[in-house]
């Protein structure tokens, strides 16, 4: 491999997803590595005045195309940006030579495996299996059969590429923590029972049943104080239960004393890649419920660091939030010590060597010709 190793990222279009936030991280140490990292991001999809209208009814979101002032992970980036006067596709002449393109969603996967070789050796980097409803599901899946070297971000996602797809020459490389930026100090439980979530729109994170089973403890425990955070205005067809302190966008910091003032953070998901947002809970002391699924069902263990129940379980949930509120000063402290634990067993520095390690397993396999397509 040649000393400065080019590095080439494709995205979707900028956003503020937890999948952007982790490419940004990973562009970002291997710059600070000695590569030369390239960020490649198409302009946003034009929609029509409609489908915008029914976006922001239904998700709250209006897309009217990047300003100067939104908010993004790309921002003084330390490596180069290209951002694209156009929406995909992206074809040979938006991308720089390199000797490694990296496909970051199920569309960037088609155009990188359509590039040509002097783009690079064609990795697909999967936070998550996106094969849904709201998707042209037989071309998402189609993705996941390209001749891409693989790298997933959790054990689910690497037995979904080997059950599914028959591919297990997979590189498993797990998200972190800035443990610099999410931390707290050890504590007790809070004066007042106090439950935290994300506030995303996204259907698949299913908000409504979160709703649902802090409702159930409210009834319970009157005092239920409840706290949450997203990148858009709740909506009225989407309303947190009553007394809810929402903050939008805050700063890095105050997002870590969001996490540190909960006694539980609760996350009702149907699908997730990972779920970054579990683990900074947890990185400042905080248990989890959560549903199975992402980064919660391999790490989470029931009354050891939070409580894990089934996918749309209302009922398994609001016991799980229930269970954490009730338990005495010292009990709490005990599960709130072992989440801090859990959270603590790696690093973005040992994630990017594992990252650095499966991007040269890549190369490897295309000099063996293990990455051409067979017809």
């Amino acid at each position: 491999m040649p000393k400065t190793i080019r590095v080439t990222f494709v995205c979707r279009s900028e956003n503020l997803s937890g999948g952007q936030r982790v490419i940004a991280i990973y562009a970002d140490r291997l710059t600070k590595r000695g590569y030369d990292v390239t960020v490649v991001l198409p302009k946003r999809m034009a929609q029509s005045f409609r489908t915008r209208a029914r976006t922001f009814v239904n998700q709250g979101i209006w897309f009217g195309g990047a300003t100067r002032n939104e908010p993004s992970y790309f921002r003084n980036a330390s490596f180069k940006i290209r951002r694209l006067s156009h929406s995909g596709p992206v074809t040979d002449r938006d991308v720089p030579d390199a000797d490694v393109i990296i496909a970051s969603w199920w569309e960037t996967a088609e155009w990188v495996a359509e590039l040509g070789p002097s783009k690079g050796v064609k990795v697909y980097f999967i936070q998550g299996h996106e094969v849904h409803d709201h998707l042209p599901v037989p071309r998402s899946e189609a993705t996941y059969r390209l001749p891409l070297h693989k790298i997933v971000v959790a054990p689910w996602l690497k037995g979904v590429m080997i059950k599914q797809y028959g591919d297990s020459t997979v590189d498993v490389v797990p998200n972190s923590v800035d443990r610099t930026q999410f931390f707290a100090v050890p504590r007790g439980k809070r004066p007042v029972p106090t439950v935290g979530f994300l506030y995303s729109t996204t259907p698949l994170k299913r908000l409504d049943l979160t709703f649902s089973a802090l409702r159930i403890v409210q009834e319970r425990i009157p005092q239920l104080r409840t706290v949450t955070f997203g990148s858009t205005f709740p909506l009225p067809s989407l309303a947190p239960p009553k007394g809810t302190q929402f903050f939008r966008l805050p700063p890095q910091d105050e997002i870590r004393n969001i996490y540190a003032g909960c006694d539980a953070w609760i996350t009702a998901s149907r699908s997730e890649g990972f779920n970054l947002p579990a683990l900074e809970a947890m990185a400042c002391r905080t248990p989890v419920v959560s549903t199975r699924t992402g980064w919660p069902q391999d790490m989470v263990k029931s009354g050891w660091n939070g409580v894990l129940a089934d996918i749309d379980d209302v009922s398994g949930l609001a016991k799980g939030v229930e269970w954490i509120l009730s338990l005495s000063d010292d009990e709490w402290r005990t599960l709130s010590a072992n989440a801090y634990a859990t959270a603590s067993a790696g690093s973005w520095e040992e994630s990017t060597i594992m990252f650095e390690k499966a991007l040269e397993h890549a190369c490897l396999r295309a000099v063996r010709g293990e990455l051409i397509a067979v017809s």
